[in-house]
């Protein structure tokens, strides 16, 4: 671990203290004027400063114990935020339920305490110092990252193990701004590659042991099994933290379960591990979410409506395409319409394909003009596009209709991307596995990468998602959405 790994990840235990602390005598002086309850006034029995003193200390202790106990200051500004958030809140409550157990059994014939803490202060005091501890952590993690990207502190220096087609995996790694790439492995030099060639597998051992070298990832390379071992070797002999990109097989699995086969355990994979109150749930937030964002953006949804009626009149303004949906089935997908009406297909309308001439003239532009291949297409400068194309497409205003498909539940929050029947027919057999999900406003192929994406990178990005799903893993790709539009 570096210094300023260890400053920051010291640094945080006796603000937090100080922040439960705190919390307890603000909690207190809410509790003075409410109990935040409707239309009901608890009443309430005044707490002396220094009786709650000891009451806030205990618990401020209790606390760091609990989060020490369960490694919430071993987290790195590596992993996920959402992840430690999570974990922060689900952590919090144990505190709360083991603060109230210590309160009875303090309480019982004066054991420890003549004085009864209000259950509601305590309550108060949970939500209090979950809210300024997230916003402690924000804070610092953020001025850490901050000094790390402007190399203030010191990257964590990563050799890499790859070959030609690995630029993806490099352009992320640089775009994290936390690491320094040292330079990379392999049987021969890659000279599309801009980063140092650190030579062949033999020559690791070197490296390793000048301490220059501190992370290996290893995406992939044309090394043998036997040197591919021997760099995995001399990272452990040298306490070189060893990484590599898994495979759908190389990890374990949100949808495996462990069972017995007779006396034999077997283990099961299934298609996805969303059990049936968890189908009602993630329903239940695609109706909240949905109606919110909604009201939310009802204005932005009227003011773009306005501009593309007053730019071309004809109608409709928001219109349905034929999407494939959960088992094959079919629904109108609504979007905001960004090119001129004449050139809009019209197969949401149940006009025969031979009939249509906008898909006869959307055939020959994705022959002459398409950037990408497979079922899939993107055309370059296309035609048919009005003024206002440009900005509803880059900030995909043109998706936000899709809210009411979600409404309606023709569509979830989350899931895999909904295809057109013509694109569909385009599947190879194993692609065919995203349409056994409800489609979805986004997904994992919408946060990764996105434009580079190949058909095949965004089925292999949607199975994964697929069989690691979790209401984590959703969280985090809806925020993710919201930061990749943004950013734009």
């Amino acid at each position: 671990m570096k210094r300023h790994e260890l400053f920051f990840w010291i640094i945080k235990l006796p603000i937090e203290i100080l922040i439960v602390y705190l919390s307890f005598f603000i909690a207190r002086d809410i509790r003075r004027v409410t109990d935040l309850i409707p239309w009901v006034q608890i009443p309430f029995k005044n707490i002396p400063d220094y009786n709650l003193r000891i009451f806030a200390l205990v618990g401020a202790i209790l606390f760091a114990l609990v989060f020490f106990y369960m490694w919430l200051y071993k987290i790195q500004i590596k992993n996920s935020r959402i992840k430690q958030f999570a974990s922060i809140i689900e952590w919090w409550f144990f505190w709360f339920m083991l603060y109230i157990g210590w309160l009875y059994l303090s309480l019982w014939e004066n054991f420890i305490y003549t004085t009864e803490l209000p259950r509601l202060i305590i309550f108060f005091t949970l939500f209090i110092s979950i809210f300024w501890i997230t916003v402690e952590r924000i804070i610092v993690d953020s001025v850490q990252k901050y000094l790390l990207k402007t190399w203030k502190l010191e990257k964590t220096k990563i050799a890499l193990i790859i070959n030609d087609t690995s630029e993806d995996i490099i352009e992320e790694i640089n775009n994290s701004k936390i690491y320094q790439i040292i330079g990379y492995y392999n049987n021969k030099k890659i000279h599309d590659i801009n980063i140092k060639y650190l030579w062949n597998s033999r020559d690791f051992a070197k490296w390793a042991q000048s301490k220059w070298i501190e992370e290996v990832l290893f995406v992939s390379s044309d090394f043998e099994n036997e040197e591919i071992d021997e760099i995995f070797e001399y990272s452990r002999i040298y306490w070189i933290a060893y990484k590599y990109i898994a495979n759908s097989f190389d990890f374990t699995k949100n949808n495996t379960e462990t069972t017995f086969l007779s006396k034999i355990p077997v283990v099961e994979i299934r298609s996805i591990w969303l059990w049936p109150w968890g189908r009602v749930l993630k329903r239940i937030i695609d109706l909240v979410g949905s109606f919110f964002w909604i009201i939310i953006l009802l204005p932005a949804l009227i003011l773009v409506w306005i501009l593309i009626k007053k730019e071309d009149p004809a109608w409709p303004i928001i219109y349905t395409n034929k999407r494939v949906g959960k088992n094959w089935s079919f629904f109108g997908l609504y979007k905001f319409r960004y090119m001129k009406r004449e050139y809009c297909v019209k197969d949401a309308y149940w006009v025969k394909p031979e009939e249509d001439s906008a898909l006869k003239f959307e055939k020959e532009l994705i022959k002459e003009k398409s950037e990408r291949s497979g079922p899939l297409y993107k055309i370059l400068n296309d035609p048919r596009k009005t003024k206002i194309w440009t900005f509803i497409e880059k900030y995909s205003i043109d998706e936000l209709p899709q809210l009411f498909n979600v409404f309606m539940w023709d569509m979830s929050l989350v899931w895999p991307r909904p295809h057109q029947p013509r694109e569909v027919e385009l599947y190879k057999d194993y692609q065919k596995r995203v349409l056994t999900l409800k489609p979805g406003i986004t997904g994992m192929a919408q946060t990764h990468w996105r434009h580079k994406n190949s058909f095949d990178d965004e089925v292999r990005l949607d199975i994964f998602y697929i069989e690691n799903w979790s209401f984590l893993l959703d969280l985090k790709i809806m925020l993710k959405t919201i930061k990749v539009v943004l950013g734009k």
